[in-house]
């Protein structure tokens, strides 16, 4: 079975590699000359609407030297006309990659386990991994001399939430999560962070409010309350009072703190305008660093060799 990434750690002994090339690059003028993926085509599935993911994966495939190739799963009738075993098989005789937005984190791992070319989840209930690496590219990239990071997240405990506790552990940064009663995280991802956490000198942990997490925080992070999919609990609201990122809560946070979202974002719902356009805010660096992390994956997944060659011509820091 070709070499998948359905979570941040599935790559663990690489991320900070991932994060540097990243970087590499976004910032070295001769990148685009690097050409990985020259006559390789990437089929991205898609069950859910996008916006960033879509875009940055299709870019990031055609200025790496290949094809992108975007399907609707109600065009191919993925899992009901067709198994999505018997998808994966067939793709992976077309393609060279394969990317999957979905739902059930269940159907990404799947598709992975039938399909002999790489497949890479862009999102699905459980996990957001390419967000995750992209967001700890932005924190590095704002803060490089801050080697244990302060990160407070507020709100919903979700997909976004659970990888970045995972990469953010794995790179030895302290995360404080505060969310409500029955909107924590996965206890299986929390158990996993905090193995990682103890490996590496991090920590993770939960808070009793808002107020408590964001105290001397460097980042702070939130995201929609009600994730893609859920928009017809219209009671979930109720249970974030208290819990919307505006200028009032982010005052104890470190002078020099970040703020982040992952977007799209409900303005004056989990966050003000205050917050979004505000001084801290790194959330269009975040949205852009989307395309270079995932450029940074796509090559590491495909061309290996490409990978280790970019990094040694080119001083990548890590390499």
């Amino acid at each position: 079975m070709a070499e998948q990434f359905l979570r941040v750690d599935d790559l663990i002994e690489d991320l900070d590699r991932l994060l540097s090339w990243g970087e590499s690059l976004k910032n070295d003028s001769e990148a685009g000359d690097f050409l990985p993926l020259m006559d390789m085509t990437v089929a991205s599935i898609y069950e859910k609407p996008s916006t960033r993911t879509r875009i940055s994966f299709e870019v990031g495939v055609r200025q790496l030297g290949g094809h992108p190739m975007a399907l609707g799963a109600s065009e191919m009738q993925l899992g009901h006309k067709e198994s999505i075993a018997d998808t994966a098989n067939v793709l992976s005789r077309y393609v060279q990659g394969i990317t999957h937005r979905g739902f059930g984190h269940n159907d990404v791992a799947e598709l992975a386990e039938s399909s002999t070319v790489p497949v890479i989840n862009a999102l699905s209930d459980d996990h957001h991994p390419c967000q995750a690496i992209a967001d700890m590219m932005t924190i590095h990239e704002f803060a490089p001399e801050v080697e244990r990071q302060k990160i407070a997240w507020i709100g919903d405990g979700n997909n976004v939430l659970h990888d970045l506790m995972l990469a953010a552990t794995i790179l030895g940064h302290d995360v404080i999560y505060a969310t409500p009663d029955g909107h924590e995280p996965l206890p299986s991802v929390v158990n996993d962070a905090e193995a990682f956490a103890a490996e590496s000198g991090g920590t993770v942990k939960r808070s009793s409010s808002a107020e408590e997490a964001v105290e001397d925080a460097t980042v702070i992070y939130t995201d929609v309350f009600v994730s893609m999919g859920q928009e017809d609990d219209k009671n979930k609201l109720q249970d974030f009072e208290g819990y919307s990122v505006t200028r009032d809560l982010c005052s104890s946070a470190d002078d020099d703190h970040i703020f982040l979202h992952c977007l799209p974002a409900n303005r004056g719902v989990e966050v003000s305008d205050e917050v979004m356009d505000g001084p801290h805010s790194r959330v269009w660096d975040q949205a852009e660093n989307r395309l270079h992390a995932q450029k940074s994956l796509l090559t590491r997944l495909l061309n290996d060799a490409a990978w280790d060659t970019y990094g040694e011509v080119m001083g990548v820091e890590g390499w």
